[in-house]
Parts: structure tokens; sequence; C-alpha cells
């Protein structure tokens, strides 16, 4: 009776030790209070950073992006969202459809549908 006891109690050592030594996925770097784009899925290439709306992206990154980062500040009243847009915002206009939207503090590592499709975005209330 004791040594199926003992063996169990190894066995969930063992379990616990190795689930202690797992690390977390490292989180993507956009400095606070920004939105960030990268040029490569997983948060590599070049990093675009912006703290507000941006209508009409640089080049080198617009229909370039593949990863994206929220790193906006919360509160009340607020924009706290990041909608990316197929299109440049020449005011009146909306900048077309939307090709992601990220809610605060949301990191995407890739999304086919996408990618290299952002040409502006613009900070909103909500998705």
């Amino acid at each position: 009776m004791k040594q199926p006891l003992a063996l169990l109690a190894a066995v969930l050592l063992a379990a616990g030790g190795a689930l202690a030594t797992t690390t977390p996925a490292a989180a993507a770097e956009c400095p606070s209070g920004h939105f960030c784009a990268w040029t490569e899925a997983n948060f590599a290439g070049q990093r675009a950073n912006w703290s507000g709306d941006d209508e009409w992206w640089e080049s080198w990154i617009a229909d370039e992006d593949s990863s994206w980062a929220n790193h906006g500040i919360s509160g009340p009243g607020v924009k706290d969202h990041v909608i990316v847009h197929e299109d440049a915002v020449q005011w009146p206009s909306t900048g077309g459809a939307a090709t992601i939207c990220l809610s605060p503090g949301q990191e995407v590592g890739y999304n086919g549908v996408a990618n290299d499709r952002g040409d502006s975005h613009t900070w909103a209330m909500g998705c």
C-alpha cells in the first residue's frame, strides 16, 4: 500500500515541478499608451508605434502589417480600442473596411485575414 502512494506522490511532484519551470510567452515590446504594428508575424521585423490616430501609414508599414499590439491606456470615456483600416482615412472617409480591431491589452501575433492589409488606424470606444 505504501509503494503505490509513494509512486503517486512522486508522479505528482514531478508534474508540479515541470509546471513550475514552464515560462509564459513573451509579451510584445510596445510602449505603454501606444498601438504597435510589425512587418512580420509574432512581433518580428520592423515595428511602428503610435499614441494617436494615423490617417495614412508610412510606405514601409502600409500593407506590410503582420502582427499588432494595443497597449493603450483605458479609462472612463477614453478611446482605448484600435481599428486598423484597409485604406487611408482622409476625412470624411472612414478608411474603408476594418482589417482588425484590438481591445485594450490585446496582442495578435498573426491574423491571415488582416495580414498585409493595413493602411491607417483610429482609436475608438469599441470594436
